[in-house]
């Protein structure tokens, strides 16, 4: 009778043991799943982010500033009067070539003639004069010897012939200047070009002091032009080829010009000369580039473009500007792929353009990997994926001649 009550305890816990087996079992099951998840997105493939990169490789690029300014006439010169009078005739057409010394206006020359006829008979009367003097004073040397005459008319004599030279000298004197004047009624071209239009017709006063020029003639055969560039960048070349990361392009003299249309000009241009001060309001230096004009196709003042090679680098390494991040004191930084897969931000020194892309000079070396794509996913240390490297393309695009001569680094 006492072992019966243990029975019937055992009997019950027989029943629920089964039910506790159970949410056992299913607490279990839904904590290796979720474990099984938790772990499977902890696998780096599940993270990495898919980039596109650009391996640098160095390359052979030719730096040219495009600079723009308006040019002008090698010569330039003001037809004036250099006497006074009455315009008789203009002997030109207004816009034409003339040639230097061609005939442009003419002055009345009346009385200038009349200056210059009555100069001669003066100097042709002061001659006569000496040589009466000197006849005389001739006569005298020899009477002083046999005292004939005295010796202070024999002085007055001599002292005779050299006045009478002086009158000659200054006569001739006043004869060349009525010549003078008398040849600038012919008012001739100073120099050789293309003259504009004239300012007086026949019939009107000139004068010698008027502050209106007759008209205007431009040398045109050679243009001038002078464009500017900044010290800084100035100074920068300057080291550039100090260091030996440049060379000088060719001559370091030929320079290319673009048309308002956009066209180019067919004769390149040489670099005649640069400032050697720099301008203290604007912090430039100038540069005067000359070009033949043997067409007549370049104007003075017309607007153009000068394409000018600074130098050339056979190891710069591109960047592409859209890849550069600029902070805000001006520093330079890209993304990268290093060696363990994982993104990784570096500064950089980029201070200078080559088309659409940076030409670095500090921070990167030859086979960074350099991410151009998909940067709006890369965080410090993720993993990547590198899912497309455009060194190829970007390799051969710089190869091509055109494409090292279009791309030019703009100054300003």
């Amino acid at each position: 009778m006492g072992s019966m009550p243990q029975l019937k305890h055992s009997s019950r816990g027989a029943a629920r043991q089964p039910r506790w087996l159970a949410a056992a079992l299913v607490c279990a099951s839904v904590l290796a799943i979720a474990g099984c998840q938790r772990h499977g997105g902890d696998t780096p493939a599940a993270q990495a982010v898919d980039v596109g990169v650009r391996t640098l490789a160095p390359q052979r690029i030719v730096m040219t500033a495009e600079l723009s300014g308006r040019l002008s006439s090698l010569k330039v010169s003001d037809v004036r009067p250099q006497i006074g009078g009455i315009v008789q005739k203009r002997l030109f057409v207004e816009g034409s070539d003339v040639k230097a010394g061609q005939v442009l206006y003419q002055i009345d020359p009346a009385t200038y003639q009349a200056t210059y006829d009555q100069a001669r008979g003066t100097l042709a009367k002061a001659e006569a004069t000496l040589a009466s003097a000197k006849t005389k004073a001739d006569r005298y040397a020899q009477l002083v010897k046999i005292n004939a005459v005295s010796a202070q008319d024999n002085d007055d004599a001599i002292a005779a012939v050299r006045e009478d030279e002086a009158d000659v000298i200054a006569d001739r004197a006043s004869l060349e200047s009525a010549r003078i004047n008398l040849g600038y009624t012919r008012i001739t071209a100073p120099i050789s070009g293309r003259i504009g239009a004239s300012s007086v017709t026949e019939g009107a006063l000139v004068t010698s002091d008027q502050t209106t020029a007759l008209a205007t003639i431009h040398a045109y055969d050679e243009m001038y032009l002078d464009v500017t560039r900044s010290s800084a960048d100035w100074l920068r070349l300057r080291k550039a080829f100090a260091s030996g990361r440049m060379k000088r392009a060719g001559n370091g003299a030929a320079v290319q010009l673009v048309m308002e249309d956009g066209t180019s000009y067919a004769h390149p241009g040489v670099l005649q000369f640069a400032g050697i001060t720099v301008d203290a309001t604007t912090g430039s230096v100038t540069l005067r580039t000359i070009f033949p004009n043997p067409e007549g196709e370049l104007l003075p003042g017309m607007f153009v473009r000068a394409q000018l090679d600074e130098g050339e680098s056979t190891n710069a390494l591109l960047v592409p500007q859209l890849a550069v991040t600029r902070a805000s004191d001006g520093g330079a930084s890209v993304w990268i792929v290093d060696a363990t897969g994982h993104a990784k931000e570096v500064s950089v020194q980029a201070d200078s353009a080559y088309g659409d892309q940076w030409i670095v000079t500090n921070g990167l070396k030859a086979g960074d990997r350099v991410i151009v794509d998909g940067l709006q996913k890369v965080q410090s240390g993720v993993a990547v994926h590198v899912a497309a490297d455009a060194a190829s393309a970007a390799t051969s695009a710089s190869d091509a001649p055109a494409a090292s001569a279009s791309s030019a680094a703009t100054a300003s």
